[in-house]
């Protein structure tokens, strides 16, 4: 079978600190998984490994059943969409010209047309957005445009790191419901780290929980709750499932 995106015993460090220790896990086509774990844990790292934006130190990253050491990084990315934290819009570049990018260099015939089909997806339409600057919308609109253009060149790859993590509360909430209605409308397969049990649990097909440069568990999070592998998995549950109790009860 070929997996969408597949790691194989990735090692990878920063000078002396190990940031992936063996790391393997695989995602099949259409799936989401969510990586979780705490700052420093080697969520980020496992992501920008199947971009190339890092070249782990041992082990195969594969795309699509392609290594992705046979492809070149440019071409890599323009094939994969990617949200960071911050959005990583062009700040003096218009939102119609930030969208359009990747179609642009990708020659789709009419990469405009692409842009606005995109902004229609995120509920941000061309015709009252596409001629702002990143500057005068919302954190919330920022993020819903960078989500835009990770898919107008009708990738199939999205990798999100932490893309709602700065986001306030309702903001959050509205996003993660126009991203549950994306992935309806889209099928595309995606990689979300997040910090946050209780997200991956919504958005997810399947979590990884990561500690220390490894994966502690990998399944859904039904398997995670019923039989958590490791004392931290269980305290991860644990705080997930109190906060969810006092919104209840709120």
């Amino acid at each position: 079978m070929i997996f969408a995106l597949e790691a194989e015993g990735i090692r990878h460090a920063f000078g002396t600190v190990t940031a992936l220790d063996q790391v393997s896990v695989r995602v099949a086509s259409g799936e989401l998984l969510a990586i979780v774990g705490e700052s420093g844990s080697g969520k980020s790292t496992l992501l920008r490994a199947f971009n190339r934006m890092i070249d782990p130190d041992h082990g195969t990253v594969r795309v699509d059943g392609d290594d992705v050491q046979a492809i070149s990084p440019v071409a890599l990315r323009r094939r994969i969409g990617y949200v960071p934290q911050n959005g990583g819009l062009m700040p003096h570049w218009r939102v119609l010209r930030n969208v359009a990018l990747v179609p642009q260099l990708n020659n789709i015939a009419n990469p405009l047309q692409a842009a606005r089909d995109a902004l229609q997806l995120v509920g941000l339409p061309a015709e009252k957005f596409g001629s702002r600057f990143p500057h005068e919308l919302s954190g919330g609109q920022r993020q819903r445009i960078a989500i835009a253009r990770a898919l107008a060149a009708q990738q199939q790859i999205v990798l999100l790191d932490e893309p709602f993590g700065a986001l306030d509360a309702i903001t959050r909430s509205e996003l993660h419901e126009t991203f549950i209605a994306l992935r309806a409308t889209r099928s595309f397969t995606a990689v979300l780290v997040t910090h946050d049990l209780a997200e991956a649990a919504m958005l997810a097909n399947s979590i990884a929980v990561m500690r220390a440069a490894r994966i502690d568990q990998h399944g859904t999070f039904e398997e995670l709750r019923s039989a958590p592998a490791t004392p931290y998995v269980a305290t991860l549950l644990g705080h997930a499932l109190q906060a969810a109790r006092l919104l209840g009860a709120g």
